[in-house]
């Protein structure tokens, strides 16, 4: 199962997939997956119909291990598609629908999309703000720590910035947006590294009180996003890519502060240079984590 599975699978996990054309009338077949208990299935299965030609919307009930498919026709080529998946998939029943019940999929839909939309919208703000600065205060307290965690922020922005063009995309479009972020965190990751590794070569003379401030400061925002986005954290792969983002932050930022208190007990450089290197660590695993996400 994959790192989203835990309490997410106790929730009801509902979307849809949006189209532009509302049929006249259609049909509503609803399956027993046995298997599917995660989001990890239900990814799964919207990459695997997202082909079909009859497909309008899908309705996903994980506790329930329940699935409306809201269609045009014949239900073959979707039920084969369920049964290739080995989830355990049985036709219960299929009902003829109105137009009407299809407007409503269809903008519950664009409802959760205009969420989505919003809360990353929200997170790309408070990240891009916070990288500018926390990089400006890094460089004035001298501190390796407040630096490595700046670029961290700009990381993030960065992700949140390709979550948001992945918002009602397909799942193969989200699977490729988290994988650029991923790629992206690499980058910067190895950029903090360096960073950090010249300033032990050349030496530096962090600030303790602008370390604790900033510190205090990134964690608020940090904790800010990490709440925002805990509702939305298994709506697709670029999801899961923010959340783990912003959890591996709120670590980070806890380490920052612990370094300044340190710095300034034993009026040393050394902690400074070591949460930084953490914090590179925490990037590129948070990389390595992005970059294993499947669906």
């Amino acid at each position: 199962m994959s790192d989203s599975c835990g309490n997410s699978c106790n929730n009801t996990a509902q979307s849809t997939d949006q189209v532009t054309k509302v049929p006249d009338h259609g049909l509503v077949s609803t399956f027993e997956v046995t298997k599917m208990d995660c989001p990890s299935e239900e990814s799964m299965i919207r990459m695997a119909l997202e082909n079909c030609q009859s497909l309008i919307a899908m309705d996903f009930d994980i506790p329930g291990r329940r699935l409306k498919v809201y269609h045009e026709n014949g239900i073959g080529e979707i039920q084969q598609k369920l049964t290739n998946l080995n989830l355990g998939a049985s036709l219960l029943e299929t009902q003829q629908i109105d137009s009407e019940a299809l407007t409503d999929a269809i903008s519950n839909a664009n409802l959760e999309d205009s969420k989505e939309f919003k809360v990353l919208l929200w997170l790309l703000i408070i990240n891009a703000v916070m990288f500018v600065i926390e990089f400006v205060v890094g460089v004035i307290a001298q501190s390796t720590g407040l630096i490595a965690d700046s670029l961290d922020m700009f990381a993030d922005a960065a992700v949140y910035a390709t979550a948001i063009y992945a918002v009602g995309k397909s799942d193969q479009l989200k699977l490729k947006a988290a994988h650029l972020s991923g790629w992206l965190q690499v980058l910067l990751g190895l950029g903090a590294l360096f960073e950090v590794l010249r300033r032990f070569i050349y030496g530096s003379d962090p600030v303790s009180t602008l370390m604790i401030g900033m510190g205090l400061i990134a964690l608020v925002a940090n904790v800010t996003c990490l709440m925002l986005i805990a509702k939305k954290k298994d709506s697709g792969a670029h999801m899961k890519a923010s959340w783990i983002f912003s959890a591996n932050d709120v670590i980070a930022n806890t380490g920052v502060i612990l370094a300044g208190v340190l710095v300034m007990i034993t009026g040393s450089a050394l902690p400074d240079i070591v949460i930084g290197l953490v914090i590179v660590a925490f990037v590129l695993n948070g990389a390595r984590r992005i970059l294993q996400i499947k669906s």
